[in-house]
């Protein structure tokens, strides 16, 4: 490895040892390596931070920023909790599975996984302590299950992957990310619904008739069932089956009535997106009127004078957001000057060129990285640099993209800089010493999702196939489903 490349990483290390802002440590870190390199880091660098943020598709996070806001404190989750409770309430540690229930439809629709820890658990986690579940359990599920809406769209964290890995369609990377986030949360259910019957954790009553949760649970079949076969019946059939669904629904459940306008936000959102009636970005402020309107105007959970102050707030992470993309583009530059991409690709491929014990090295690297690096500064400065091995292998960008993006939920999870897991402690009153062993399950569960996601390719590229965001002849070139990897 050159002395630039060397240089770069020893200051990145030692800023962020020093604890320095992730933001100005690879600034300042690729400021030193281009001065290293022979170039004019004012020049360079700068140029690099504006064209690194002058692009259409980023248009759309400050969007869907501003919208999760609206929704977090437009009384939203309260919503999404009794509806959740009508469907799986009832079961064994039925309040386990409304919580990871609700944290994935509230994370997809806010996409953000703080704010579904802040407000699903500010009124989940006080409600299991008073029924008599453990602190520390409560936590643990909402901590790790808050992390699933990273993967279901709309996630601005698949924005930026689609930004730092170049020609990435956004709308196949929604689509890619429903499924493995359907399964994350399905395996996290399944560790709360074993330690809940161990625990001796019961159910709640739900006061309604006994053919109603029949009914639910024909009605999310057949919704599932709608949604595959969409591609093959055509739109129409498709929008007949759903309208009939939704009167279904409409009819039976109140909580889903009242549930039901924030559950339309996924469908307008998707729904327009993959119709071609408008683009990611267009979404994305069509979201926030409609998170304005159904806050401020139908739920008033938001008064007028609390607008600015939210606005601020959305100002403020869109700002941060912003200048860690700009000074990853920077960075980027200066590996690419270095040829550390090609260094790594060039280390692991002499490693093994076994596909399956490439991307276990690769996700252990992301796994460690996770642990000392939030999401965002991971996938822009590592895409780069595992992206070019995995192409070369034959995997398709979108697989890799999803299976980047679940590997670092874990590291949201944990220390030192679990950021779900610091608001979870703190919405739970509790250390992050005391909650850590009651993780270590859910962990588990986090890593088995990860592994089918890595090595079954069909989970992330199926939908994308169906819904004609990906070509299928591009997607069986991907290793595992059909061609061999590229001999090197």
């Amino acid at each position: 490895m050159g002395s630039v490349a060397l240089i770069l990483i020893v200051t990145f290390a030692v800023l962020l040892v020093l604890n320095v802002p992730i933001a100005v440590a690879i600034a300042l870190a690729s400021f030193v390596a281009i001065l290293a390199e022979g170039s004019d880091p004012s020049v360079v660098l700068a140029s690099r931070m504006v064209s690194g943020v002058n692009s259409f598709a980023l248009l759309a996070i400050p969007f869907f920023i501003l919208s999760g806001h609206l929704m977090g404190k437009g009384g939203l989750a309260r919503r999404l909790i009794d509806f959740a409770a009508t469907l799986v309430g009832r079961l064994p540690g039925g309040l386990g599975y409304v919580n990871t229930l609700t944290c994935m439809l509230f994370g997809s629709i806010s996409g953000s996984a703080a704010a579904a820890v802040s407000s699903v658990g500010g009124f989940m986690i006080p409600e299991m302590n008073r029924k008599g579940y453990s602190r520390e359990f409560n936590i643990a599920v909402t901590t790790t299950a808050a992390t699933t809406g990273l993967m279901i769209p709309p996630s601005n964290i698949m924005i930026v992957y689609s930004v730092a890995a170049g020609s990435v369609s956004i709308a196949a990377m929604f689509m890619a990310g429903v499924l493995p986030g359907v399964l994350s949360g399905l395996c996290i259910m399944f560790v709360a619904g074993v330690i809940s019957i161990f625990a001796g954790y019961r159910g709640e009553v739900i006061e309604m008739a006994k053919w109603k949760p029949i009914v639910a649970t024909s009605v999310i079949g057949a919704t599932l069932v709608t949604a595959m076969m969409s591609p093959r019946i055509g739109l129409l059939a498709t929008a007949a089956i759903a309208g009939a669904l939704t009167c279904v629904c409409l009819g039976c459940f109140t909580t889903f009535r009242r549930a039901f306008f924030t559950l339309l936000l996924i469908v307008i959102v998707i729904g327009g997106i993959l119709g071609g009636i408008f683009t990611a970005t267009e979404a994305a402020a069509i979201a926030v009127v409609y998170s304005f309107v159904l806050s401020v105007l139908v739920y008033r959970e938001i008064r007028t004078s609390e607008l600015p102050s939210i606005l601020l707030e959305s100002g403020i992470t869109t700002a941060v957001v912003m200048l860690l993309i700009g000074a990853s583009s920077g960075m980027s530059w200066i590996m690419t000057m270095a040829n550390i991409p090609q260094t790594v690709s060039a280390t692991l491929l002499d490693v093994s060129d076994n596909p399956l014990v490439i991307l276990l090295l690769i996700n252990l690297l992301l796994i460690l990285v996770g642990t000392f690096m939030d999401m965002t500064p991971a996938v822009l400065i590592f895409t780069p640099i595992f992206l070019p091995v995995v192409t070369t292998l034959g995997m398709h960008p979108v697989h890799f993209g999803i299976m980047m993006i679940a590997n670092l939920c874990i590291g949201l999870c944990t220390p030192p800089v679990g950021t779900c897991l610091f608001i979870g402690c703190g919405v739970g009153k509790t250390s992050i010493a005391k909650v850590t062993p009651t993780m270590l399950p859910f962990f588990s569960a986090m890593v088995v999702a990860l592994m089918v996601i890595t090595y079954v390719p069909s989970v992330s590229l199926w939908l994308p196939v169906q819904t004609k965001q990906l070509k299928e002849a591009e997607v069986e070139k991907a290793f595992f489903m059909g061609e061999k990897p590229i001999e090197q």
